[in-house]
């Protein structure tokens, strides 16, 4: 959640964030709301200040200024039943509001309410020149026995593949390679839990305008997490932190679950685009000032990884309008997919500054008192997407292979087939 001062004190600048971001949300409405909620439970506690100090005077009256007083307290005491109640009502109904109301675009992410609006800023690499029919990433995987679609559909049903033979070798190579670098920077590396309760997907901001894409497992209220993003900044969830500790960054290796729902029709051949994937993801608790420049940094490290696997790609500034609503900006790499002929995502990058940790209650003890970290998100590796890329961008005539030099001495070859 963003911080409520900007609802109290700035509602015009809160209207001009939300319509940047498409969204017509009733400001207005949520201004009188907050108001009558919070006078609603000034009149009740002012209810109880009266009730507490007649009850101390009726020990000191008698006869029937003590049976007034009496009856006094009593319609003070049922008055403040259900003007207390009133306040509740009218907190939950501010809090489903409140919550629907994204984090603000930082004013230097793209204009624009779209995917097509996302900016481009950077490319790097040349497109290969293929001089030869060049094949999509399951005929590649197929003919090298590295993916198999058919037989997973015949297990699990579609969007669903095996990664079999070099394939798993070169996942965990990369891996491997991603935690070697992302160990020299300072990262932990972590296995998270896969499976989280509701709080945590709330306070990533995954609920509630993101339900539709989680699995849940409703006997035990638990849910499978689409990114280990999501149990990594759960991590220390009602915590104080020592500022002489941030940045905390972590690096969590975790499969991701997502339903793909509203895809139908959408990249549905192959492993590009499916309910199962395994993923390193970068993750920092930050202090709040220098939360841009950590940005920067973390797209570096992706940036680092795609350059030394030799995959050209382009980096992307997200329109406002097409962030999540945790995210007050956001890069993307799009890396070149020979097959398709155009640059597609194989890493994404936020920073939600405070909108995670004010859900989550994450803080750090600062000579001024305690305050809300920032919190900052990264692709190090999706497995599956960059298996693509690299396997389409380094495909030779003879149908084999080339194994980018940087990924050799993790995985023990130099070309597959």
């Amino acid at each position: 959640m963003i911080d409520i001062s900007i609802l109290r004190q700035q509602p015009e600048s809160l209207k001009s964030a939300l319509a940047r971001r498409g969204l017509d949300l009733d400001v207005d409405a949520m201004v009188l709301l907050d108001e009558a909620r919070r006078n609603t439970r000034v009149q009740a506690e002012q209810m109880r200040a009266e009730q507490r100090s007649l009850g101390r005077r009726i020990a000191r009256l008698e006869g029937a200024s003590k049976r007034a007083a009496i009856a006094r307290a009593g319609r003070l005491a049922s008055d403040y039943r259900g003007t207390l109640s009133r306040a509740d009502e009218l907190d939950e109904e501010f809090r489903e509001l409140w919550i629907k109301v994204p984090n603000v675009a930082h004013a230097s992410a793209a204009d624009g309410l779209a995917e097509e609006d996302s900016l481009e800023f950077k490319r790097w690499g040349d497109i290969p020149e293929q001089g030869f029919p060049s094949k999509d990433h399951r005929e590649l995987g197929a003919a090298l026995g590295m993916i198999d679609i058919e037989r997973a559909a015949k297990v699990s049903g579609s969007r669903f593949g095996y990664l079999t033979g070099p394939a798993v070798i070169i996942e965990f190579g990369l891996v491997r390679m991603a935690l070697d670098l992302l160990g020299e920077e300072g990262f932990t590396p972590v296995v998270p839990p896969v499976l989280v309760r509701e709080r945590a997907l709330f306070g990533t901001g995954f609920f509630p305008d993101d339900d539709q894409q989680v699995y849940e497992l409703p006997r035990d209220d638990l849910f499978l997490v689409g990114t280990s993003e999501v149990a990594l900044a759960a991590y220390h969830t009602d915590e104080i932190l020592p500022e002489d500790d941030l940045p905390l960054r972590y690096a969590g290796f975790s499969s991701c679950f997502r339903r793909e729902a509203g895809a139908a029709g959408k990249d549905t051949s192959g492993i590009f685009r499916v309910h199962q994937f395994d993923k390193v993801e970068m993750f920092s608790f930050c202090h709040p000032d220098r939360s841009w420049e950590e940005h920067e940094f973390l797209l570096s490290l992706e940036e680092a990884i795609v350059q030394s696997l030799e995959i050209p790609y382009r980096v992307v500034n997200v329109a406002a309008g097409d962030l999540g609503s945790s995210a007050a900006k956001k890069y993307d790499i799009e890396a070149w997919i020979p097959s398709q002929g155009r640059y597609r995502e194989i890493t994404s990058c936020s920073n939600t500054t405070d909108f995670q940790s004010r859900r989550l209650r994450i803080r750090f003890r600062s000579a001024a008192g305690n305050r809300l970290v920032h919190t900052l998100n990264g692709t190090a590796v999706a497995v599956g997407r960059l298996l693509i890329a690299l396997l389409e961008n380094h495909q030779q005539a003879d149908g084999s292979v080339i194994v980018p030099g940087a990924l050799r001495p993790y995985v023990g070859f130099d070309r597959v087939g």
